[in-house]
């Protein structure tokens, strides 16, 4: 992989992904940039979403006419600019105060969708409220299906258009990171401590200023007095829903009234199932490396779940995205649609509001690239001719 050798302190400055996420890493402390950017136990799963993008190489067409490119894609019958969409993350209000509300507002100058986290510090309806845009729903299968009710109904009185279920997480992965930097739940250790006091900007703006970020969606179901993210912690940690079937994806369909996703896919019979359930869309994704170490990555299934359900459903896909020319390689291999995630939260940790745009401007500017010195007008006209998958 290229060495990215950037050392300035602009954000706006930053040619590509990889700079944004050094910069970022200066920005924070090392315990939100682990939560950031680290995966599960030897994070093997991680490397591997990068690496296979490296065995995709492009066969490009010359003598084609590219003066007139559009990367604009149909998502459900409406319009969105480029071919990604702002994928739920949570916590984001640990990188920036307010995270999420500059994640959406970002999306929204962007013209594409942006996604919320059940475990978000910014409640449904500010996000809806302050941000607006195009708003979908990530939501954790817990075991309480009233709180799970509750919900889905605030998302949809605040106008959310779509609703991710998480399917790959009935049991937290080993994340190895969050060990090192708590030496008990709730309790940072010396060295985190140490490291905090070492970024005081990050101190008073995301700690001090407003007070410490909670998971804002979740207070309702704790104890009073007992709401901060720590205590959202432990209670999404007795939620996880290790008897999630397809009986809860029925039931669940019943209730949401609008567009219905499955988020965490890795098989392809998993979306034929989907598919014959009439859910609207699926997501590959192996939670970006943090949950099963070992997975394979889901751009490896891709072709083979669109060849047997791209027809009658809408597949996107997620987990290592951090260039255009990624993104363009899926797209060609059946995806409709990519999800970003860590790409756009380097440039939210790096400049707020602003250097997540940025980000997203980088990765706009090199789709469009990537489709002119492929010779491809449009992102509806990429096939698997433009690739070579080697083995």
């Amino acid at each position: 992989m290229k060495r990215s050798y950037y050392a300035g302190r602009d954000f706006q400055k930053a040619l590509s992904i990889d700079e944004l996420r050094l910069l970022a890493e200066r920005r924070v402390p090392r315990l939100a940039f682990e939560y950031l950017d680290g995966g599960a136990e030897n994070e093997v799963t991680l490397r591997r979403n990068r690496k296979v993008f490296e065995r995709i190489g492009f066969v490009p067409r010359t003598l084609v006419d590219v003066s007139a490119r559009s990367q604009a894609i149909d998502v459900f019958d409406q319009r969105i600019q480029s071919p990604f969409i702002i994928a739920p993350t949570g916590f984001n209000g640990m990188l920036r105060q307010n995270g999420d509300l500059a994640l959406a507002a970002a999306a929204k100058k962007a013209g594409i969708p942006f996604s919320l986290s059940t475990v978000s510090t910014s409640r449904i309806e500010d996000v809806a409220q302050h941000a607006g845009g195009r708003l979908w729903f990530q939501l954790y299968p817990l075991k309480d299906r009233e709180a799970v009710k509750r919900l889905v109904e605030r998302a949809a009185a605040a106008g959310f258009q779509g609703l991710f279920l998480t399917t790959d997480a009935p049991a937290y992965g080993n994340r190895e990171w969050d060990q090192r930097n708590y030496v008990r739940l709730g309790h940072p250790s010396m060295r985190a401590k140490l490291d905090v006091l070492a970024h005081p900007v990050w101190l008073f703006n995301v700690m001090v200023r407003h007070g410490a970020p909670r998971l804002a969606n979740l207070t309702e179901f704790l104890p009073p007095g007992k709401d901060r993210a720590i205590d959202g912690a432990r209670y999404m940690s007795k939620q996880l829903n290790e008897q999630l079937d397809w009986s809860f994806v029925r039931w669940l369909r019943e209730i949401w009234p609008n567009r219905f996703m499955i988020k965490g896919l890795l098989s392809a019979r998993d979306a034929g199932i989907a598919a014959a359930e009439g859910i609207d869309g699926i997501v590959l994704s192996n939670h970006g490396g943090r949950q099963l170490d070992g997975a394979i990555s889901p751009i490896e299934i891709l072709p083979e779940v669109c060849r047997q359900v791209g027809s009658r459903i809408m597949v996107m896909i997620d987990s290592g995205f951090r260039r255009g020319s990624d993104i363009i390689k899926a797209l060609a291999l059946g995806a409709k649609a990519v999800l970003i995630g860590r790409a756009v939260l380097y440039g939210l940790a790096a400049g707020g509001q602003e250097g997540a745009q940025h980000a997203l401007d980088i990765l706009r500017n090199e789709v469009d690239r990537v489709l002119a010195l492929i010779g491809c007008r449009s992102c509806a006209e990429l096939t698997p001719d433009y690739l070579l998958f080697q083995k």
